[in-house]
């Protein structure tokens, strides 16, 4: 089987985005248990499971942690999954990146600023 050149590559890291963007798991699954990386990033340094947190799908986000997606992966701007859960408000998807041991204090800002920053640091506690 010939190797994906870069251009192919970037057109299935899109799609992967897409399907977390939409908490479409299953489908997000399929490409990663058929060897695309957990981790892969966007143009944006995004990851399937940043994305998938910041759109508020927690079984989506469970689903990548299963897989062993970094919870502090950081994308290009230096936030990291969890602050951007706590900024939308997605209290399930924080209970399942701090289940999974994300670190409070990764990122700009870190989760615990972003907490501070908009009245939720009881979801921190």
């Amino acid at each position: 089987m010939k190797p994906l050149s870069e251009e192919q590559t970037a057109k299935i890291v899109a799609m992967t985005m897409d399907l977390a963007r939409e908490g479409r798991t299953a489908e997000l699954l399929e490409f990663i248990d058929h060897g695309l990386p957990v981790d892969s990033q966007d143009e944006a340094g995004n990851t399937a499971l940043m994305l998938a947190a910041y759109r508020g799908h927690p079984q989506t986000v469970r689903a990548l942690v299963d897989r062993g997606a970094d919870v502090d992966l950081r994308n290009d701007r230096g936030q990291a999954p969890i602050a951007g859960a706590l900024f939308k408000g997605e209290d399930e998807v924080v209970t399942v990146l701090r289940a999974a041991g994300a670190d409070l204090d990764a990122g700009t800002p870190s989760a615990r600023e972003v907490a501070q920053m908009f009245g939720r640091a009881h979801l921190l506690e």
